[in-house]
């Protein structure tokens, strides 16, 4: 498909400026994540088709997410892994017949560990009381669980890797959030950034070390040591080696 395309490229080349090049790059790099946003779109609507048309709709819980979000040049970047709200943020849609009401939306936060307590009491199995996540199954039912987290623990170790993503972790609550990079290319590094994402929601000002977020940053130090004792986050990174190829 991209034959003829790639060969114009490369003819043109020589004579592209910077600027051009840039934008050539970006808009295959767009038009492509549109066109695989709209095959997994209509992927989707066969299997809803289907459903329908079988009579398996009304027993059936159809549930949509992901692993990332995706970057199309916020922050400089395009793949995912960081811990900024592009590729932080996944979505998340249930549609479950006589329980979920269409068109409802929640705004607690959850997480991909919560998957498996969910499938399993969905299937009516008891969740192991070692796994770290919680069911979605009473947020499905309309329920407010008073005890629901308030803050998400995220954790990223692959460095030295092919992406070049410096080893990091963080805490969010949806207004602000924390972020600690510490390792990269086998070097430890020791960088800090903190976000007010009501006043900065596209995260471009650090205000970590700012007298006036002092609390903050204190409450948000000490959120993310409980949630690392909490999941069993060792200190020290184990051996990690990235295995490709698999």
């Amino acid at each position: 498909a991209y034959k003829e395309k790639n060969a114009a490229y490369k003819k043109a080349l020589p004579n592209m400026t910077e600027k051009e090049i840039i934008q050539w790059k970006y808009q295959r790099f767009v038009k492509d994540y549109l066109r695989c946003v709209k095959s997994v779109d209509d992927g989707i609507g066969r299997v809803l088709d289907y459903l329908d048309e079988t009579g398996l709709a009304e027993n059936t819980i159809v549930i949509y997410s992901s692993d990332q979000g995706w970057y199309l040049g916020e922050h400089g970047w395009f793949d995912k892994r960081w811990m900024y709200e592009e590729s932080l943020k996944t979505p998340l849609m249930v549609r479950w017949p006589g329980v979920i009401k269409a068109g409802s939306v929640r705004d607690d936060i959850v997480s991909n560990i919560d998957f498996a307590e969910t499938f399993l009491d969905l299937a009516g199995v008891k969740v192991p009381n070692d796994m770290h996540g919680r069911s979605l199954v009473p947020l499905f039912q309309g329920k407010n669980v008073k005890d629901w987290r308030k803050v998400f623990y995220y954790h990223y170790y692959e460095n030295p890797g092919a992406h070049n993503v410096a080893r990091h972790y963080g805490v969010t609550d949806g207004r602000y959030k924390l972020i600690h990079f510490y390792r990269l290319q086998n070097e430890d590094i020791n960088d800090w950034e903190l976000f007010d994402l009501e006043k900065d929601p596209n995260e471009l000002n650090s205000v970590y070390g700012q007298p006036q977020y002092a609390a903050i940053q204190q409450e948000k130090m000490n959120q993310m040591k409980e949630l690392r004792a909490r999941y069993n986050v060792p200190e020290v990174d184990p051996n990690f080696e990235p295995r490709r190829g698999r």
